[in-house]
């Protein structure tokens, strides 16, 4: 086999495809990781001080990790589309490359948008610390910032449900 054989082998458009899809649903967790952590730090500072807090302090830190979610529906979309479940099926390049960019808006979008969302969610861990009755207002805010991971999600999931192999 020889070393041009083994590049074809490795950046087939299968690969690449399968790469895009890990990328997406990687970025996005990574993101949400990050997200949910900041506003974790936030929240047990305040549960030191009040633990009757917990329910919406915990409300406020799972949102930054729907962006992880998002990223893994994208893939999961991927993964379905190259048939990943059955065997796989052949893509040139060019398919392999177009699905990998179907996935880099949520995978962008998620990354960031995960870190964003947590450091409002922070600051409204740190109002409802302040002012009992604050939660919807935080939450609020948070889902604010969701809207645009949820607006990535559909520019990844439209052009991957319309791809025909």
């Amino acid at each position: 086999m020889s070393a041009g054989d083994i590049f074809n082998e490795i950046f087939s458009g299968y690969n690449i495809a399968a790469f895009g899809a890990v990328f997406t649903a990687l970025m996005a967790c990574i993101g949400s990781a990050k997200g949910v952590g900041i506003v974790g730090e936030a929240a047990s500072g305040v549960l030191a001080e009040d633990p009757s807090k917990f329910g919406n302090c915990l409300l406020l830190q799972a949102l930054p990790g729907s962006q992880g979610i998002y990223g893994f529906v994208a893939a999961f979309f991927i993964f379905t589309k190259i048939r990943l479940f059955q065997g796989g099926v052949q893509l040139d390049i060019g398919q392999g490359a177009y699905l990998l960019a179907c996935g880099l808006p949520i995978a962008f979008v998620g990354f960031f948008s995960a870190i964003s969302q947590g450091k409002v969610a922070a600051a409204g861990v740190e109002l409802i610390a302040r002012r009992d009755g604050q939660v919807v207002k935080a939450i609020t805010s948070s889902a604010l910032v969701e809207t645009y991971a949820i607006l990535a999600l559909l520019v990844s999931l439209l052009p991957i449900i319309m791809f025909n192999i």
